[in-house]
């Protein structure tokens, strides 16, 4: 990315709006995000004090989801859609640790998200592939082509929607989006998906709070809708559950209002 579009991008951020890739950032505990994103995300805590948790237990459920594919399933292709922030253990550090010559292509349209590809673009192993797509997961051709001068789609891929599917309003066009994206890979392809669940009053009305602060909604789920998200996929097991219980290992954590799977496609 050159210098100069880094400063374009730059330029589009606006610091005193509530963002969402930012205020996830600073429930992670990481540093890129301003005072409008801890206010906001202050607020929803306030409410819901396991948003924290939860941030948590998603990029847990990431690092499972993704050693599972690289190791188990023999995945070398990962298709990331809604990136966010780099922080801790992104896909590639842990496909590539597994093994090297995993191949991932990163998509997100956001502006700060992409003043920040370079340190998504940094491979972990010579044989590896680690790139950025800008593209809107609304338009999942755009994404499909990009992602085909990286990625052999005649080979299975690993797709990804981790927790930023709740930002589209419309629950069939989220079906849609995901459908679309699916019924472009091929038959042993993968689709990891979580997102936050309606299951509690707490979360629903941590959901209100972040609407209040000026923040792009968040639109809660069921655990029963986002298993039409798998709809004709062969589920994984333990299938569609709290994303804390999905093979947790030594990481067991207490199941909060966030739900996922993995599937294959056949």
């Amino acid at each position: 990315m050159a210098d100069e579009q880094r400063s374009d991008l730059a330029a589009q951020i606006n610091a005193h709006v509530p963002h969402a890739a930012r205020i996830w950032n600073y429930w992670m505990g990481g540093k890129d995000n301003f005072e409008a994103d801890r206010a906001a995300g202050d607020a929803v805590a306030e409410v819901y004090p396991d948003i924290v948790t939860m941030a948590k237990q998603s990029r847990r459920f990431l690092i499972r989801a993704v050693r599972h594919l690289a190791a188990e399933a023999g995945i070398r292709q990962f298709l990331d859609i809604g990136t966010g922030l780099p922080t801790m253990q992104n896909t590639h550090e842990v496909a590539q640790s597994i093994a090297p010559d995993s191949r991932i292509v990163y998509v997100d349209n956001d502006p700060l998200v992409l003043v920040h590809a370079r340190a998504l673009l940094k491979n972990t192993t010579a044989g590896g592939v680690t790139t950025y797509v800008h593209a809107d997961y609304h338009e999942p051709e755009v994404i499909v082509s990009e992602a085909r001068t990286v990625l052999d789609f005649t080979r299975p891929i690993g797709v990804m929607f981790m927790g930023v599917l709740g930002y589209v309003e419309d629950f069939d066009v989220l079906l849609s989006i995901v459908r679309r994206v699916m019924d472009a890979v091929p038959s042993g392809s993968y689709l990891v998906l979580w997102d936050g669940t309606d299951t509690g009053d707490a979360v629903n009305e941590g959901s209100a709070k972040l609407a209040e602060s000026g923040a792009v909604p968040y639109y809660l789920r069921s655990p029963a809708q986002l298993a039409e998200c798998f709809a004709g996929l062969e589920l994984v097991e333990p299938g569609v559950v709290p994303i804390a219980l999905w093979r947790p290992g030594t990481d067991a954590d207490e199941a909060i209002d966030a739900y996922g799977a993995v599937a294959r496609k056949p």
